[in-house]
């Protein structure tokens, strides 16, 4: 009888799971430099991109080349960034490990933070083209089944790779790290702006990125209606690849 009672009352791995990614949820949301990345720095950049002339012959308007641009970069932001620094820092003060010997278990953790990845990309989606909308956003509907997919397989890719940084070097390394690359990936790797517009010298390289894979792929979904399939065979090597490397190299302690 005892058992049956003690059975009842435990908690089942998808209820942890679920609170699991509840808490990682709040602590990446209730994170001032995280709301940046997420938030702040993706609105900036959709303003000055649509009221520039930087993605002229983009689009018919500026907007419509950028909103695709920003929800891309809101996934590097959310997926690589915000987490791979939360996470590399919680290694260091011994919260993965802790969470990966309590019944929650190292899978449990993984998910609860791919829940958390899912939970900020959607209210950025949201407000990204709410804002967008109001400024006069017009996407095209057929694409827009195509840009979720795309946004999902860009959030497992770049997940996979920011638990990839943050499980094999110090929190330092991955600060910096991890900064340094949104920087670069929004100024010069396909996400804001297309590999057209980049010089010829460097179009090979970056078309092997999963950013320009991204960026690209939402711009082709949004403004002509378009699946890319490079798009997608890309964004899935990536994610298998970044996945592999980082079940095999990720250190919880």
């Amino acid at each position: 009888m005892s058992q049956q009672v003690i059975a009842s009352n435990a908690t089942s791995p998808l209820k942890r799971i679920l609170a699991q990614g509840k808490y990682e949820s709040i602590q990446m949301l209730s994170n001032g430099e995280q709301l940046i990345l997420a938030v702040v720095m993706p609105l900036i950049a959709l303003i000055v991109l649509s009221v520039t002339d930087l993605l002229n012959g983009v689009a018919e308007r500026s907007i419509d080349a950028a909103v695709p641009g920003v929800l891309a970069l809101c996934v590097i932001s959310t997926a690589f960034t915000g987490q791979g620094i939360g996470t590399g820092f919680d290694r260091r003060y011994g919260v993965l490990k802790m969470f990966s010997t309590t019944p929650l278990g190292k899978a449990g953790l993984i998910f609860g933070k791919v829940i958390a990845v899912l939970t900020v990309l959607v209210i950025q989606v949201i407000l990204i083209s709410v804002v967008g909308l109001f400024m006069g956003w017009e996407p095209n509907l057929v694409g827009i089944v195509p840009a979720i997919l795309f946004l999902l397989l860009g959030a497992a890719a770049f997940t996979s790779l920011g638990l990839l940084i943050a499980g094999t070097v110090r929190p330092e390394a991955t600060l910096a790290i991890t900064n340094l690359a949104w920087i670069l990936l929004a100024g010069a790797g396909g996400v804001l702006y297309p590999l057209s517009m980049a010089p010829d010298w460097i179009q090979p390289t970056l078309n092997a990125l999963p950013s320009a894979a991204l960026g690209d792929a939402m711009r082709d979904a949004l403004i002509s209606g378009h699946f890319s399939i490079a798009g997608l065979i890309f964004l899935v090597l990536w994610s298998a690849a970044a996945s592999f490397a980082a079940i095999k190299l990720f250190k919880w302690n």
